[in-house]
């Protein structure tokens, strides 16, 4: 009975907030543009965060009706809950928080990034330091790993879906912690703390040259979403993917205006679907039955 009242609230608390958000939008002055916090899970640092996505929402803030603001959170998770109880509309998170969140809200992907090469996908990299004698996964047993949060698709659950498929369980790691940032990890390496760790592939190429190793490049998965409400009005999303989707980055014009992007966002933007996700959900999926529960592993 509490847990039905607890859902009956929540979802009241979801509907007020959309309502309000709803209120708000239509009732702006005509020569007002309404104001709209943009979520980003956080990747990075806040000082980092800043300044790779405020030029990003300057950028939208320009080409569409709306004012949009960077609204950020300590833990993946926050920035999720946020969306699913109205409080914001609109968020930039990986693809397994994007997962978690259909899971419970209804929150669909309109936009994918493209990455370096054009294409909509990215790599998860296991980096240890360049002195180190770990050469590939199997070298891995016994040794210390650092993982990003809890739902990181790169950080986390990726790189313990490729230990397991080596037959590595975190029990068989010396030890292992959650990290908050992608940043974190790579310094955490760097300076010894930890044997191996893991990272997406721009934060991997990134340091690669201040002492990083490759010892395994995991197979492609979909890029980060931008994610919606399903209620959220249809005169944003419009806006959004059409300022967004006429980005061609090979030009010198938007070459310019990209420059500062995080390199996530600075090669473009296609179309996203739900289906795009189906092969990380399998792999989630994978993780959790490792720990016989629904939810990776916590910190």
């Amino acid at each position: 009975m509490q847990k039905k009242l607890k859902r009956h609230r929540s979802i009241k608390k979801s509907t007020s907030s959309v309502l309000l958000f709803l209120l708000f939008f239509i009732s702006i002055p005509a020569h007002s543009k309404p104001v709209i916090p943009f979520g980003f899970c956080p990747k990075y640092n806040p000082r980092i965060m800043y300044q790779l996505y405020q030029p990003f929402v300057d950028y939208l803030s320009e080409h569409t009706p709306f004012q949009f603001e960077i609204k950020l959170s300590r833990v993946y998770e926050d920035m999720i809950d946020q969306l699913g109880h109205g409080e914001i509309v609109i968020a930039s998170c990986g693809p397994v928080s994007y997962i978690k969140a259909r899971e419970k809200y209804p929150v669909k992907p309109i936009l994918k990034a493209l990455s370096k090469n054009g294409k909509p996908y990215y790599r998860g990299i296991i980096i240890v330091r360049k002195d180190s004698p770990i050469q590939d996964l199997k070298d891995l047993k016994g040794k210390s790993f650092a993982f990003g949060q809890a739902w990181s698709t790169a950080s986390h659950i990726l790189p313990e879906y490729y230990l397991q498929k080596a037959n590595i369980h975190l029990k068989d790691l010396k030890g292992y912690s959650f990290l908050r940032h992608h940043d974190s990890v790579v310094n955490a390496v760097l300076k010894g703390q930890f044997d191996a760790g893991a990272v997406k592939d721009i934060v991997a190429y990134k340091y690669q040259n201040e002492g990083l190793r490759f010892i395994f490049l995991m197979d492609p998965i979909p890029t980060v979403p931008i994610v919606v409400r399903k209620d959220v009005p249809v005169e944003m999303v419009q806006a959004v993917k059409a300022a967004l989707l006429k980005l061609e980055p090979q030009t010198p014009v938007y070459q310019k205006k990209m420059a500062l992007w995080d390199e996530e966002f600075k090669y473009g933007f296609t179309e996203a679907s739900d289906s795009d996700y189906d092969s990380i959900r399998k792999i989630l999926r994978a993780v959790e039955k490792a720990h016989g529960m629904k939810g990776p592993v916590r910190e």
